[in-house]
This record gives structure tokens, C-alpha cells and sequence, in this order.
């Protein structure tokens, strides 16, 4: 299995400069293969890949000789982000999604780049991190790398942060064998409501945040264009949403580790977040519980540990009854779930975790 590991860098100045440098030399790559894409499509009804463009780069080399002080290999990856941009696009467009077709980087906006035969450009070695055309830059090495390194990618953050993720290849480590299911129904007022009763709150890191966001937003919306004040005040807005971030990830990770080690079998609801967030009422609200980040952290920490996890249809979990089965309407502002046929009463939250519980047992054949 795979495991991202993530370090802060501490660069010194001079080599920030020479990070920032690669970064720019790839943002001009990507919007220079891009050009070539449209060119060769709009102009001479070609369609350019990715093995086609990977041939075009010792020429651009010739041409641009501040590309050879970028790795060979990250540029290669740039070709198969662009790549991959594309895909997606033909993705969208074949499924009937808004396409959203490939954009121009602007400057600053390409934020990492990546080894993809890590450790080649990009080595560990003594508390130091070995960046090819970089050299021996600070890590902080808070927690030992498993498994064998087999990407290394070195993103900056909004905030001028520097970052070090290595994609991992590693065994799982099972945890001791648990008999205890649960059911998790996940949601707005509560963020999650279990099966046996307990209920984790909504932390709403965002709606707390948001004040301090709108008084940063509008000093940086008063501060004129292109001047250094401007450029203080974005990075200050940037940091209320990196703390924002930085919160919200640190709460569903420890919330899905402590679910992951107390049971055996978690079923959650197959949602299309995506889709619920456009609903414009509810829109901020379910972006702020971040459910897709805290379902994928359950995956990952599951498949280590061992234990199942399993995603089941959410339609009439929160309508029909968890003791006979009974089906009647439940509107949103109703929040006790109680059955005109055999006279059950309980938290409407806790008789869908119930349901999504009996659904996921049912489709692995258990009783």
C-alpha cells in the first residue's frame, strides 16, 4: 500500500530563491506544452501526447538554457500533469460536467514539483533533504519515513511555506482483530452520529474563522494593485486559511484514527459531496465539514490497520425505521425519528447510522 509522509523544509534564503526558481522554470513548461496543445489542435487539427512533448524537451532546452538547472525528470513531470489535466477534461466533458478546460499558470500559481524516481533528485541523507540543482536543504524529521521512497514531491504553500511529501510503499500493520461494528451518519448539526449513540460535534472550523477572514479580505481588497502592502495583506488572508486547513485536517485525523482502532467494521454513506456542496444554502456549511476528506482518511487507515470498510447507498436511511422498517418523510428541520408502526423514538441522526449499519452488514453477507 501507498503513504504519503509529509516534513517542513527550512531552506535559507539562497536556496528558497533557487525552490522558487524551478517552480517558475516549470510554470513556463506547463503554459509552454499547454500553447503547443492548442496550436497544434486549433491550428493543425493534431492532437499533441504526452510521449510527444516529452521528445520536444531537449530542443527547449537549446532554447531556454535556465530549464537545464531544473531535473530532468521534474520536467518530464510537468508534461504528465498537463497530461492528466487533460484527461480529466475529456473525463468531464464525455460525463456531461462543466469541462473546464486546462488554464495558463500565472506567476506564482504553480506551487510544487516532483521526483517521480525518488530517490533520484531528491535524497534523504542525514537530516538533510538533497535537491538535485538545490543542495542539502533543513528537514524536520518529526516522525521516521516507512516503507520505500518511491515519489518525492517539494510544494510551497501560500504562506511561503516550504514542504516535503514522500510517497511511500509500505506493508500494512494490522491492528489486534475487533468484532465491533459501527454505522456513521454524518452531518451538519452533529458531525457524525454513531451507531451505538455517540455523537462527535461539529467543529465548524470554518464559521469560526470567519470573521477574522472577512476583516483580513477586505484590508487586502482596500490595498492597491502590484504594491509590497498588497502582497502583506494576501499573505495574511492566506494564513487565516492555512490555519483553517491546518485544523480541520489534525481534527479528521485523529477523529478516523479513533474509529479506525475501536472497530472492526465501519460503514459510512456513499455521498457525491461534490454535488450536495452547489446546493446554495448548505453549500458552505458542507465544504466546512470536509465528509470526502474524513471518508478517504477512514479508507487509508482502514486498509492499513486491517479492518473493512464499506460505503453503502444513503437514499431512505434517514426515513426508514431501524426496527421494522417502516418508510414515512422525514424533513430537515425534523430531528427525532419517531415510527407510527411499532412507536420506536430516537435521534433521527442515530436511527440512519442504524440503517447504514444494517445496509453495509447486509451487502457483506453478515448477519
Amino acid at each position: 500500500m501507498r503513504k504519503t509522509f509529509k516534513y517542513r523544509l527550512n531552506p535559507t534564503k539562497a536556496q528558497a530563491s533557487k525552490l522558487s526558481a524551478i517552480l517558475e522554470e516549470c510554470r513556463w513548461l506547463y503554459n509552454k506544452m499547454l500553447e503547443e496543445r492548442k496550436y497544434a489542435w486549433e491550428v493543425q487539427q493534431e492532437s499533441l501526447g504526452m510521449y510527444d512533448q516529452h521528445a520536444r524537451l531537449p530542443a527547449l532546452k537549446t532554447n531556454r538554457t535556465t530549464l537545464a538547472d531544473v531535473h530532468s525528470q521534474v520536467l518530464q513531470n510537468v508534461c504528465l500533469r498537463l497530461d492528466l489535466a487533460f484527461k480529466a477534461f475529456f473525463r468531464r466533458a464525455k460525463a456531461g460536467d462543466a469541462p473546464g478546460y486546462p488554464r495558463f499558470k500565472s506567476f506564482g500559481r504553480y506551487d510544487s514539483f516532483t521526483f517521480p524516481q525518488a530517490p533520484s533528485g531528491c535524497q534523504l541523507r542525514d537530516e538533510r533533504l538533497f535537491v538535485s540543482k538545490v543542495g542539502p536543504v533543513k528537514i524536520v524529521l518529526h516522525r521516521p519515513i516507512e516503507g520505500t521512497v518511491k515519489t518525492a514531491t517539494i510544494r510551497r504553500t501560500a504562506t511561503g511555506k516550504w514542504f516535503a511529501f514522500f510517497s511511500c510503499e509500505l506493508e500494512p500493520k494490522p491492528l489486534p482483530p475487533s468484532d465491533k461494528p459501527a454505522g456513521i451518519d454524518v452531518g451538519l448539526t452533529t458531525f457524525a452520529t454513531l451507531s451505538n449513540g455517540e455523537k462527535i460535534e461539529n467543529p465548524r472550523f470554518f464559521r469560526r474563522e470567519e470573521k477574522a477572514l472577512a476583516q483580513a479580505q477586505r484590508k487586502l481588497s482596500a490595498a492597491p494593485k502590484g504594491t509590497p502592502e498588497r502582497a502583506k495583506r494576501r499573505r495574511v488572508v492566506a494564513r487565516v486559511h492555512e490555519r483553517i486547513t491546518n485544523r480541520r485536517h489534525d481534527f479528521v485525523h485523529q477523529q478516523s484514527r479513533k474509529l479506525v482502532n475501536r472497530f472492526g467494521l465501519i460503514a459510512v454513506e456513499d455521498l457525491n459531496v461534490n454535488s450536495m456542496g452547489r446546493e446554495r444554502k448548505f453549500s458552505k456549511s458542507i465544504h466546512d465539514a470536509a465528509w470526502s476528506m474524513f471518508f478517504a482518511c477512514l479508507s487509508f487507515k482502514a486498509e492499513e490497520a486491517g479492518r473493512t470498510m464499506v460505503a453503502v447507498n444513503p437514499a431512505y436511511t434517514s426515513q426508514d425505521c431501524s426496527r421494522c422498517g417502516q418508510r414515512q418523510l422525514m424533513p430537515l428541520a425534523e430531528r427525532a425519528y419517531r415510527c407510527p408502526s411499532c412507536g420506536l423514538e430516537l435521534d433521527r441522526d442515530h436511527n440512519a447510522s442504524l440503517n447504514i449499519l444494517a445496509v453495509g452488514l447486509h451487502g457483506l453477507g453478515l448477519p
